[in-house]
């Protein structure tokens, strides 16, 4: 998995963080003032990408959290088999297959959607157009 090193204190709402080795998106942070021994410290809450778990980082704001490198594409659907899609990636024509998301309904085959990718792990995340 492709990664970066990024200060814990530079990560915002949104962001993408490496969370016990799971790809998550960051849903809160808290910062603490520096005590009379200590540094900083931040605390961050994040939904697992893939998973939906939700997990917390507990580190100085100064030390290095890795956050993936996530590529980002369009594709269009070229069948739905039940709870799995078959997509087309726009770019490279690769044929991949994705999980069906549960929160978007009436996906159909023709549709264009837009997915993340890490690793092996494919994501959908909006469908493309006129919505």
């Amino acid at each position: 998995m492709e990664k970066k090193f990024v200060k814990v204190g530079q990560l915002k709402e949104g962001n993408y963080v490496l969370v016990d080795g799971f790809v998550c998106q960051i849903k809160a942070t808290e910062k603490s003032k520096p005590g009379k021994h200590g540094s900083a410290k931040a605390r961050i809450t994040a939904i697992g990408v893939f998973d939906g778990s939700k997990r917390t980082l507990l580190k100085s704001t100064g030390d290095e959290a890795e956050v993936p490198i996530i590529q980002r594409s369009t594709a269009q659907i070229s069948a739905v088999m039940g709870d799995s899609l078959s997509l087309m990636d726009m770019g490279s024509y690769e044929i991949i297959e994705a999980p069906k998301p549960k929160e978007l309904s009436g996906l159909k085959q023709g549709d264009e959607v837009e997915f993340i990718r890490v690793d092996e792990n494919i994501r959908v995340l909006r469908k493309k157009g006129s919505s």
